[in-house]
């Protein structure tokens, strides 16, 4: 019920309206998105660098529907890949499909993300295709391929455990070499496609984790959960995994302490930093994504 509460409240627009143009809005959001402009995100990124945590930089937004929207979001994009190069940060970018255009013209968000994904070959960087509703699921893949012959190692996607189809897609991602963030998934999906008790969800994302890391492919493992970080560390340590082979990958803002800790123990830590003033329907889903979160940041709104 909670799910589906949070699910329709990220597409209810007074509501969404309201809560990006008021300070309380705001101010709630402060500490789960970084800022609303350009600098504010890369101010951030930079203060993430100086603790040796990577970055993911995401300019929020989704579901354009007119090809300048869709090119005032490939922008911010640019402007983000000249930074990382000229600022030398450890960072690289997340976009969705529907930023450049998907909904409306596949082959122009086609055009648009490769150009990106060009920038980001010139400055040595990377792109990684975030994945949506599983109504894109198959789209988002077979253009992440199509994208990584043209510029092989630079850009990859994201996989959603909680998808009966994600361990088969997972193989064939890894049979090319493309890189994979693996999370659960923040989708309101029917259980004909979708496991739809989290015991079940956490079952095959522990499954894939152990297949990914153990590939030769370089791989995120996006979770929070600590006990299944601990599944991780506890795994790569018996079975001889390099730390070097993946990264664990989480939100800003949450679980700070455990980034910290995984830092110091010498594991690879990427941050998703989220930017922009487009940010409640992410906001929702966080909520969403499973209905312990609504708790979790709530206490984490005032834990350092």
């Amino acid at each position: 019920m909670l799910r589906s509460f949070f699910i329709a409240l990220s597409t209810n627009r007074p509501l969404r309206a309201f809560s990006e143009r008021s300070s309380l809005g705001r101010a709630m959001s402060s500490r789960f998105v970084a800022g609303m402009s350009v600098e504010e995100a890369l101010t951030a990124c930079a203060k993430l660098n100086a603790e040796g945590i990577a970055v993911s930089l995401d300019s929020l937004g989704e579901s354009v529907s007119t090809r300048p929207e869709a090119e005032q979001s490939a922008e911010i994009y640019y402007q983000l890949l000249e930074a990382i190069e000229t600022r030398k940060l450890n960072a690289n970018v997340s976009l969705k499909l529907t930023q450049m255009g998907m909904d409306f013209d596949p082959a122009l968000a086609e055009e648009i993300t490769a150009g990106i994904i060009a920038r980001a070959a010139m400055a040595q960087s990377f792109v990684r295709i975030d994945m949506e509703g599983s109504g894109l699921t198959d789209a988002t893949i077979d253009m992440t391929k199509r994208l990584f012959r043209r510029f092989p190692g630079r850009v990859g996607t994201v996989l959603q455990a909680y998808l009966f189809r994600t361990e088969s897609d997972a193989d064939k991602l890894v049979a090319e070499g493309i890189r994979i963030r693996l999370c659960k998934g923040a989708y309101k999906e029917p259980p004909e496609i979708a496991y739809p008790l989290k015991s079940d969800v956490d079952a095959n994302y522990v499954k894939l984790m152990k297949r990914l890391v153990t590939s030769p492919v370089f791989c995120g493992i996006a979770t929070h959960d600590e006990a299944i970080v601990d599944q991780l560390r506890e795994f790569v340590t018996a079975n001889g995994v390099q730390k070097s082979a993946f990264e664990f990958q989480m939100l800003y803002g949450i679980r700070r302490d455990l980034q910290r800790k995984l830092i110091q123990e010498g594991y690879g830590v990427r941050v998703y930093l989220p930017f922009g003033s487009e940010w409640y329907p992410y906001f929702m889903r966080r909520l969403a994504e499973r209905p312990a979160n609504v708790l979790f940041l709530a206490k984490n709104f005032f834990k350092r």
